[in-house]
């Protein structure tokens, strides 16, 4: 699906950096902050910023930005496909499974090169900020074959957390499909997203992974997609997709019990069996300093 981007009025400065595909919101306020940012040849290094996209000229590092046609694929991701768009190694990129498309496409949501699977791709930084940010929590499901015989508390300990070089990590829902000594295959949905999650975790508990497959990021599935083929979105797909993630924000406002924990709030103790959550504040880069690109997240 192609849909143009209809942006009237002034904006946010990082809002619409994101809206046209150059970067993230968070990754947008960084650059605008690092003096990375003209509008009409005056740099904009301060927030909050506004913008006319019809009137003024904005550049990013000297290019200029364009309001560009928004464009949405999903794609059958082989194995030895990786995610990056630059790779020295020379490997096949995801990108280079789509058609030409007018702008670059970033992958929303990046899996390892060993793992197979749905990847989203679209150079609209507002929907791929809002899919993956660890806050709204839109499920993502696996598909997973791992060695041995998964025990009977396996589930249980998935669900309750294991402990990574990080921080404890869960799995939101597990099902065991189908188990025998030499090999189990499992069913597996994430609500967070750290780096080679679920590899990592089922390394701990002594099953190693043999295969892993993406097989469903919220309202999207993999269900008539060759492995290698893509295809654009539909306009039905697209609304359900905005439709779970308003649904993801509903929930968070409640104080939804599934809601997990932001990345940046840690438990810290107040006296004895108290505990209150601080917030982390992330250093910001002045003006002097090169903006730090944002993490990317590998399944």
């Amino acid at each position: 699906m192609t849909r143009k981007k209809n942006i009237t009025k002034p904006v946010r400065l990082q809002k619409f950096l994101s809206e046209v595909g150059v970067a993230s919101r968070r990754h947008a306020e960084d650059l605008i902050e690092a003096g990375r940012v003209l509008v009409n040849d005056v740099v904009v290094d301060q927030l909050p910023a506004f913008v006319d996209p019809k009137k003024d000229r904005v550049v990013v590092d000297g290019t200029p930005v364009r309001i560009q046609a928004l464009e949405y694929f999903i794609v059958h991701k082989p194995k030895g496909v990786v995610c990056t768009n630059r790779d020295p190694a020379g490997r096949l990129r995801a990108v280079d499974l789509l058609p030409p498309t007018r702008a670059p496409l970033n992958v929303v949501g990046r899996l390892d090169a060993e793992s197979t699977g749905l990847l989203l791709m679209t150079n609209d930084g507002e929907l791929a900020e809002r899919i993956t940010h660890p806050r709204l929590a839109l499920p993502k499901v696996y598909r997973v074959e791992v060695r041995g015989q998964v025990p009977r508390d396996f589930v249980a300990s998935m669900k309750k957390g294991v402990r990574l070089a990080e921080g404890k990590a869960t799995a939101s829902d597990v099902e065991i499909v189908r188990r025998s000594r030499e090999r189990s295959i499992l069913k597996i949905t994430l609500r967070e997203g750290r780096n080679r999650q679920i590899r990592r975790m089922l390394a701990r508990l002594n099953h190693p992974v043999k295969t892993l497959k993406r097989v469903q990021i919220g309202p999207l599935n993999l269900k008539g997609l060759p492995v290698g083929a893509c295809r654009r979105l539909t306009v039905r797909e697209l609304a359900e997709l905005r439709k779970a993630i308003q649904a993801a924000k509903a929930r968070r406002k409640r104080g939804g019990a599934d809601r997990p924990r932001s990345r940046k709030d840690t438990p810290v103790k107040r006296g004895a069996g108290k505990t209150e959550t601080k917030r982390k504040t992330s250093a910001r880069p002045t003006s002097d300093e090169p903006a730090r690109p944002r993490r990317r997240l590998v399944t």
